[in-house]
């Protein structure tokens, strides 16, 4: 029997070389010619949002939303619950496209659900679904499951079989991702699912990546108080993962729902994710899936995805899933060129607006138009716009569109991005302008740092770089970084720096040499308490400012009141025996700003919500810093205007030039144009305007006319 020894050891050898070559083989057969991407995703949480949508790309950059940004399946009929979410496509090995949904509906159901929908395809556009209820396929082992998420599919060449995994979760255990093999029609599974991840704590929203021999598994680790994305590596598609210790994640604010893909004609691969707090989705870059660049200035999307995946796909493809589901009115998704503000391009039936910073010669400008693949344009290069917008004709197959280009020097917003809560100070030290404003475009005013812009004459804005970081930087709050408010002192023979912002609805202080910072935090908040006889409202919006005629520096602050208090010396503390509630009237909100100007005491605030279209500016007047405030008739000092598109003016700073005796207004407004589309969330997609401050002879405020050109000449 031992003669027999080397030959079953030789045929084992062959066996496995066998094996290994028609998984090589398998591997390495042509793939199709790749000429562009098909981005798959869902779009929310609410209404009508659980669906999926479609986008397609020609560089894996620049995504173009087809059927204006609608879904392109019906989820009502191919789900139980009437929605789906986290789509995931995989081109299959036979010729056909395989599709995973996780099956729920959250306005009605929470996050507890049961079930899954497979889909198959052979173009795209047809798909033919299957619903596969957990609980209900397997009763025995898995009657209990309350969660079943974000499923996807991948190829096993070993065993020439689609494998589907997912999370699941059962009562009084952790969100684990399990796996099955799928049947020959893709309507079911041929096994009961088996855990596919081992690890200590809960994980979801598992993606596998094959490369250069190993399985590469995504995953969001779920433990309690974690953060980001883990990845796992086995030689095995189905098993013996050992999960990595670093985070692959490029930020620290919450994220879900990697995909990961390869960009065509490269070694480079895209990890994606949701930012799902902030409202954002960030795409990375690497060579080696060990290291990661994040890469989102160079993306664009004329859509907001959440939970997705994307693939490479043919121009035959491509063409096709233009014909269905292209329309000529979104051609365009905005311009290349750096002098452009993104944020405020406004494209409509035929017309496309470009607004240009300040120095921009219009007679000889590049749109650089951002086309959708396929398009061609019957103009290129610059062109001469000082006289008016020109035409152009773009050409997509045999469909054709006139838009007339406009381009405009626009003064507002004075930021480019997303900011709010503006306070400007001019430095005497440094003989320029700082402006500190909130860094908006974080959901639900989740944003965590501060920034800071430095100019000489109000137009010109460079962005100095993060001043106080509460995660790195702060030891008493960590979320809610707003509405900061900063001074110039005189301190022996040189100047110190006050910075008081809002942290977690308190009030803290920092200190620096320059008005650009570095600041250091105290250590504690300096507000965390309601003043006596105050019940509701919250620690937020604090202003400083300092009595020319005393030279006493008092701190304001509050929401749904206006309090008071003398600051001590330091600056870093107040007499607490000085608080004094000064809330002006009813209109009072919250954003006070305190100023000096010709013997009179201005006190202006923020009316209404800042999630409201009327959010607007009032005033008040008084012979002291302390009060008491006189309300003059008419004390509207910024409002919308609607028939320019511009809502949400409110929580304003002024400042004084000395140079040309000019008072200005800093204030934000809504994204114009889509802000006011937004409905509550435009609360927190806000942008930095300047604005003159005028008064007439008897000081009283003239109300500002919010523009479009600002200061802009």
């Amino acid at each position: 029997m031992n003669s027999l020894k080397p030959i079953f050891s030789s045929m084992r050898l062959l066996v496995l070389w066998l094996g290994v070559v028609a998984v090589f083989t398998a591997c390495s057969k042509d793939e199709p010619k790749y000429a562009g991407y098909l981005f798959a995703y869902f779009t929310g949480n609410g209404p009508g949002q659980e669906q999926v949508h479609y986008a397609i790309s020609k560089d894996g950059y620049n995504y173009f939303a087809l059927n204006h940004n609608q879904p392109i399946i019906d989820s009502k009929e191919i789900s139980n619950s009437g929605g789906v979410r986290d789509p995931h496509i995989l081109r299959g090995e036979d010729g056909w496209f395989y599709m995973v949904l996780t099956d729920l509906y959250v306005p009605k159901m929470g996050w507890e659900n049961t079930a899954m929908v497979l889909l198959k395809s052979k173009d795209l556009i047809n798909w033919t679904h299957t619903v596969i209820d957990i609980p209900q396929t397997y009763p025995d082992t898995f009657g209990d499951v309350r969660r079943v998420w974000a499923p996807q599919t991948i190829y096993d060449h070993q065993s020439d079989q689609y494998m589907v995994y997912w999370s699941m979760l059962q009562p009084g255990g952790r969100d684990i991702i399990y796996y099955a093999y799928a049947n020959d029609d893709f309507t079911g599974f041929k096994n009961e699912p088996k855990q596919l991840l081992f690890k200590e704590g809960a994980c979801i929203d598992g993606d596998i990546v094959f490369k250069d021999g190993k399985y590469h598994f995504f995953f969001k680790n779920e433990d309690e108080g974690a953060k980001g994305i883990l990845k796992a590596v086995s030689d095995s598609i189905n098993g013996g993962y050992k999960v990595g210790p670093e985070y692959v994640d490029q930020t620290d604010d919450a994220v879900e729902g990697s995909g990961t893909f390869k960009l065509i004609g490269t070694d480079d691969y895209i990890l994606m994710y949701d930012m799902y707090t902030t409202g954002k989705y960030q795409f990375c870059i690497s060579k080696d899936l060990e290291n990661f660049k994040v890469i989102d200035e160079d993306i664009n999307m004329n859509f907001h995805p959440r939970h997705g995946s994307v693939i490479p796909i043919t121009e035959e493809e491509m063409n096709k899933l233009m014909e269905k589901w292209a329309y000529m009115d979104d051609v365009v998704m905005g311009s290349g060129n750096p002098a452009v503000r993104k944020l405020n391009i406004q494209i409509s039936e035929d017309t496309i607006y470009l607004p240009v910073e300040a120095g921009t010669d219009l007679k000889s400008f590049d749109p650089q138009l951002n086309l959708m693949p396929g398009v061609k344009s019957s103009k290129e290069g610059k062109q001469d716009f000082s006289a008016g917008a020109l035409t152009y004709d773009f050409t997509l197959g045999e469909k054709t569109k006139s838009f007339k280009v406009q381009v405009s020097v626009d003064g507002n917003p004075v930021l480019s991005g997303y900011y709010a809560d503006p306070e400007i100070i001019y430095s005497e030290k440094e003989q320029k302008y700082y402006l500190y404003p909130t860094s908006d475009g974080f959901h639900g005013w989740s944003g965590k740092y501060f920034e800071v812009f430095e100019s000489p004459d109000l137009v010109n804005w460079i962005n100095k770089g993060t001043i106080l970081d509460l995660r790195k930087e702060v030891s008493w709050a960590d979320r809610n970084a707003w509405a900061p408010c900063a001074i110039e002192k005189k301190v022996g023979d040189d100047y110190k720096y006050y910075y008081y912002f809002t942290a977690a609805q308190k009030v803290g202080v920092a200190v620096a040499d320059h008005p650009a910072g570095p600041f250091k935090d105290s250590g504690a908040p300096l507000v965390d308490f309601k003043p006596e006889g105050v019940n509701g409202g919250q620690e937020i919006d604090p202003d400083v400012f300092t009595d020319p005629n005393t030279g006493k520096s008092y701190l304001y602050w509050g929401n749904g009141y206006m309090a008071v208090a003398e600051l001590n010396d330091d600056m870093v503390s107040i007499k607490k025996e000085t608080i004094k509630v000064i809330t002006p009237d009813q209109t009072f909100r919250e954003g006070t700003e305190v100023f000096f100007r010709n013997g009179k005491y201005y006190f202006m605030w923020s009316e209404d919500d800042t999630r409201s279209p009327n959010y607007k500016v009032r005033y008040a007047t008084a012979d002291s810093p302390l009060g008491p405030l006189t309300i003059p008739e008419n004390n509207l000092v910024i409002e919308k205007i609607p028939e320019q598109g511009i809502y949400g003016t409110g929580h304003n700073s002024v400042v004084y030039s000395k140079e040309n005796d000019q008072w200005y207004i800093v204030y934000h407004r809504f994204n114009r144009p889509n802000g006011i589309k937004m409905g509550g969330d435009a609360g927190f997609h806000r942008e930095v305007c300047i604005d003159l401050l005028n008064f007439d002879e008897e000081g009283n405020v003239l109300q500002v006319q919010p523009t479009i050109k600002g200061l802009a000449k």
